[in-house]
């Protein structure tokens, strides 16, 4: 289900009219008010200030590529058009600012009449029909532009209308930049690229495509990307720093790992996009997962070594299980019903894969990778982690990756005997599949590449030129146009 409350305009997701059916660009310009004091305009009476403050106002934060934010010049005592200041630490205004921003921003809109109104023409490209000057840049080379569209929609009186179809995409977060890479499964290509995002760490998405969720390192938030333009259009603060994510299959809540002592997870709700509760567990986390049933999340601390259960209806820990060093990451066999059978560990300075029976909460075997003859073998990078990727793609198998080697292990889950294994590139550290199951994508950190392989016959088909040492990825469904 859809969030009844957008976080961020989803661009083109407001019922725009076409431009072609809109009247010829006019020359005249809304009155601006002089003096602080002036009372609202009449343009704001006919404006739709929810839909405003939903699609239209997340767009003035937007960093996009080459330009500064409309909140960096349009800032009290700077231009004609002044936006509230957001302090430090918050990247959302409130109700009461927003209303000001709305007066504000309603000087600049001739209500109805899109290519009139001077907020639609001025960062628009002069070929497109914009002005001839704007001290902020360009912004918008064309009106099919989904970020002009959307405003061009409110300004009509358009109420919102969602896409439904959606697709798959592989998103390759990149650990020594601040640009994520967005895959199309269908072709192998990137076909866009997240950007403003400094040392982005996990990713998850909604299951209804409206939204991407990444983990931001450098300013400890949640970071939620809107799918079509692929632009951040909301932060959520947490926290402290913050290592993976996940969310639960009904979308209402993703839940983030925070990486720094004492530990904890951060519960962010989707529909308000607003951490609502902290859960205080045994140690930092690094990996947090909602179980395939979504019955509970399950966090891991490198720290202490501890996995700690939490009930996802009542968000309260329900048991916790010490292992024998720091947990690295999870995957979660399932019995027939759909709940939860085992769990597959990696743990720290183990070069294997522990096995966790999740009915009697304790380790009942592990076992370590095979020798690969003639294999170049690597120390450096490691990070206390040889291994590093689990997943089960078909229900059948157990794959989990080798950072010391390079090559992907497959395992039979019904004896975990090793049914295959290839070579996936320098340090490979996550990986996911498509949701069919039938194709892996292993992030090769040490070759700045994603590393396609055909789970059928455990062989490379494609290699996926990326970002900056490219470790954890997701696949996610997005909103298509």
């Amino acid at each position: 289900m859809i969030p009844a409350m957008f976080s961020a305009a989803l661009a083109a997701q407001l019922l725009a009219p076409s431009t072609a059916s809109l009247p010829a660009l006019r020359t005249s310009q809304p009155a601006q008010s002089q003096g602080t004091a002036a009372a609202p305009p009449p343009q704001a009476a006919q404006l739709d200030f929810e839909v405003y403050r939903t699609f239209v106002e997340p767009l003035f934060t937007v960093k996009r590529n080459g330009n500064a934010r409309c909140i960096d010049c349009h800032a009290p005592g700077a231009g004609t058009l002044r936006l509230q200041v957001l302090p430090e630490g918050r990247y959302t205004w409130t109700e009461a600012e927003s209303r000001k921003n709305f007066e504000a921003v309603a000087r600049f809109v001739v209500p109805g009449t899109p290519r009139a109104s001077r907020l639609l023409r001025h960062p628009l490209a002069r070929t497109a029909g914009g002005d001839a000057f704007h001290g902020g840049g360009k912004h918008w080379a064309s009106q099919d532009d989904p970020e002009w569209q959307t405003i061009a929609a409110w300004v009509s009186g358009a109420k919102p209308k969602l896409y439904t179809r959606t697709a798959p995409r592989i998103v390759q977060t990149n650990s020594a930049g601040d640009t994520t890479d967005v895959i199309d499964p269908a072709t192998n290509t990137v076909v866009g690229r997240i950007q403003d995002i400094v040392i982005p760490h996990g990713v998850t998405g909604a299951p209804d495509g409206s939204h991407i969720y990444i983990t931001n390192e450098h300013l400890s938030t949640v970071d939620v990307v809107n799918p079509i333009t692929l632009r951040v259009d909301h932060r959520i603060p947490l926290t402290g720093r913050p290592n993976n994510l996940t969310i639960t299959p009904d979308g209402k809540k993703v839940y983030a790992g925070i990486a720094q002592s004492p530990g904890a997870l951060n519960v962010i709700d989707t529909a308000t996009m607003t951490n609502v509760k902290t859960i205080p567990v045994n140690g930092s986390v690094h990996n947090v997962y909602v179980t395939p049933d979504g019955k509970f999340t399950v966090s891991g601390s490198v720290a202490t070594g501890v996995i700690s259960v939490v009930d996802t209806t009542t968000d309260d820990v329900v048991w916790t299980l010490k292992m024998s060093s720091g947990i690295r990451p999870m995957t979660f066999e399932t019995n027939a019903d759909g709940s939860t059978k085992r769990i597959f560990v990696q743990l720290s300075d183990y070069h294997g894969v522990a096995v966790v029976d999740w009915a009697t909460r304790k380790e009942v075997t592990r076992w370590e990778h095979a020798v690969v003859p003639g294999a170049e073998l690597h120390s450096d990078g490691l990070q206390a982690a040889p291994a590093h990727g689990l997943g089960i793609p078909d229900g059948k198998h157990l794959w989990s990756t080798s950072k010391v080697n390079g090559y992907a292990y497959v395992y039979n889950l019904s004896d975990l005997k090793e049914a295959g294994r290839v070579f996936v590139g320098q340090h490979p550290e996550w990986f996911t599949f498509t949701p069919d199951g039938k194709t892996a994508y292993i992030a090769a950190a040490g070759d700045n590449s994603v590393t396609v392989v055909d789970v059928a016959t455990v062989k490379v088909t494609a290699h996926i030129p990326v970002g900056q040492v490219p470790k954890r990825n997701g696949t996610v469904m997005v909103l298509v146009p």
